[in-house]
Parts: structure tokens; C-alpha cells; sequence
């Protein structure tokens, strides 16, 4: 691939993830989901055999649009909006791969205990969609917000 053909690609993908980010905030899942391939590869740092928890249901492997839209409406469901926040650090492009490197912090709706969680967010953008969408967070904070206290 030429230069320029990197470049144009690395742009594309920059735009395309900055929308992701701006619908992201905006917190409408369906136009969220707009931006994912019908098919796509998504992943969690998540033990490969666990699905999920009853009280994090959010967090699992996922691989269509539809299931896109369904994450982002179980996150908003498990979290008090007013008390949601994502900080961006970086937006690292190389081609058609991205890394957005963060940290957000949430409130658990079913415990009301906050939490912040560092993250990394691995996408692959194709023909101007969302292909890949690997996140790497710190998901032991993200479980201890969520979990029953101990008696």
C-alpha cells in the first residue's frame, strides 16, 4: 500500500472513531450501532468461557449490529446516566486499526457504589464500519461495583 493509500486509510479510520466516541456520548444506541459492519468481531476481557454475569450482563462477546445496540442499551440500564463520565487520553491510528486508550467512570444502578476503570479499546474500521471491537478494561473494578455485599 502507498503512503498516500495509508494515510487516506488512517484518516478514515479517524473520522469514523471519532463519530463512534461523539454517538457514544450522545448515548442513542441504535445510531451507535449505525456504525458496526452487520457482522463484526467483538470481544471483552473476559475469561473466553464465561458469559457474563447476572448483574453485568453487558459484559460478553458479541459478533452483530444488533448485538452492538443490545451492549449499549445494558450499560445505560446497569449505570445512573447523571453519573456517567469518559475521559479520551488518546486515539492512536495506524491504517485501518485504532486504539482509544481512556479511563471512565460510572455508578452502579443496583449497588449506587462509583467506579473508575482504565481502558483500551482496539477497533478495525472496513469500508467506513466498525469490523473489530476489542476492549480491555480494568473489569475487576467493574465486578466489585456491582457485587452484593458481603455479610
Amino acid at each position: 500500500m502507498s503512503i498516500a493509500a495509508t494515510a487516506a486509510a488512517a484518516e478514515n479510520t479517524r473520522t469514523v472513531i471519532v463519530e463512534l466516541l461523539n454517538r457514544i456520548g450522545a448515548g442513542d444506541p441504535e445510531r451507535i450501532a449505525e456504525l458496526y459492519a452487520e457482522h463484526g468481531d467483538w470481544k471483552l476481557s473476559w475469561p473466553e468461557d464465561e458469559h457474563g454475569r447476572a448483574a453485568t450482563p453487558w459484559i460478553r462477546h458479541r459478533s452483530t449490529r444488533a448485538d452492538a445496540a443490545a451492549h449499549y442499551r445494558e450499560l445505560a440500564e446497569h449505570h445512573v446516566p447523571e453519573q456517567v463520565a469518559t475521559e479520551i487520553e488518546r486515539i492512536l491510528v495506524d491504517g485501518d486499526n485504532a486504539v482509544v486508550l481512556g479511563e471512565i467512570r460510572q455508578t452502579a444502578r443496583s449497588t449506587g457504589r462509583a467506579y473508575r476503570a482504565r481502558f483500551a479499546l482496539h477497533l478495525t474500521v472496513e469500508n467506513g464500519l466498525v469490523t473489530r471491537h476489542h476492549v480491555y478494561e480494568d473489569s475487576l473494578a467493574v465486578a466489585r461495583a456491582f457485587e452484593a455485599e458481603s455479610r
